[in-house]
């Protein structure tokens, strides 16, 4: 039974991203790794509840059944034991997610794993796996902490991401960091035609335009089908460094993206109305406000968290 990656989109998450595993966490870090293997076995049937990735997670993976081909694939990637693997497998098999391939490393480092199957995205909640996952080249995001209600049984997913620091490179953020704003507008006007290079989530943005595209297509036969894929951009950038944006982005066949160019405007305001499954952002001052509202990853790289 082959598995090949090259036409679909394939993403790792952490058991604890997933599920709630906050009561397990705290066994592990107040008892020891023998107290919480032993719950862990005592409770392997107990299916565990919902975490802050499910509702993304279970909302991408609906796309498979829209086509003969399996074009999502989501690989469970945890430093847990096997022992944990099959509590997590079970409540998988009860939400019905089509999650079968699992990797469980007992304790050590479980990102390297993510070249194996050619993953775009590690989603974790350990944010020492994902600071050591980015610093190796690897797309990896840690979700926060939300209070943010379940969103409503629909079949929409919507996905928000910023843009320096995220999709694309941080070369603009060092200018205006390093030199201010005047000079960061004036290299970015200068720069209007020039696309940025990739950052850390460019290779996921990409596959996500291409489902994006996809269902465009699937609309075109039949016109009574509605789109479920909606990608933001939410950027601090406006004119004229939004013009950038828009030319990196036609670059890479990315055309379908509603944009925010918010100029200062806190991006908590525009989250709360387009409310994403999950807003990629690089900036804890960001991440921190729009957490309370909506499921929330940091993509700790470049220059403003060093």
């Amino acid at each position: 039974m082959g598995f090949s990656t090259d036409n679909k989109l394939v993403i790792a998450v952490s058991s604890r991203a997933l599920f709630d595993l906050e009561e397990e966490n705290r066994i592990f870090l107040e008892k020891g790794e023998r107290e919480y293997m032993g719950y862990q076995w005592d409770n392997r049937d107990k299916i565990l509840e919902k975490g802050i990735a499910f509702p993304f997670v279970k909302r991408l993976l609906q796309f498979n059944s829209l086509t003969k081909n399996q074009i999502i694939e989501v690989i469970l990637l945890s430093r847990n034991s096997p022992i944990s693997g099959l509590r997590a497998f079970k409540s998988c098999e009860y939400y019905e997610l089509g999650i079968t391939r699992g990797v469980f490393t007992a304790g050590r480092d479980p990102y390297p794993y993510m070249e194996a199957f050619d993953c775009c995205l590690f989603l974790s909640a350990d944010h020492t796996d994902v600071e050591n996952a980015i610093k190796q080249g690897l797309p990896a995001g840690c979700v926060l902490t939300t209070s943010a209600p379940e969103d409503p049984q629909t079949r929409e997913l919507r996905i928000a991401f910023d843009f320096d620091g995220v999709i694309a490179d941080d070369s603009s953020e060092v200018v205006y960091q390093e030199k201010g704003l005047p000079e960061y507008q004036k290299e970015e006007r200068e720069k209007a035609q020039i696309p940025m290079m990739a950052g850390p989530l460019q290779k996921l943005i990409e596959k996500l335009a291409k489902i994006q595209a996809w269902e465009q297509r699937l609309q075109e036969r039949n016109r009574e089908y509605n789109p479920r894929l909606r990608i933001a951009i939410v950027t601090a950038r406006n004119a004229p460094a939004h013009e950038r944006v828009v030319t990196t982005l036609r670059q890479w066949g990315i055309t379908a993206a509603e944009a925010f160019f918010l100029g200062g405007v806190e991006k908590k305001k525009v989250l709360e109305i387009f409310r994403p499954h999950l807003f990629f952002d690089d900036q804890m001052g960001h991440l921190e406000p729009a957490s309370q509202i909506t499921p929330s990853v940091h993509i700790p790289f470049g220059i403003v968290n060093k």
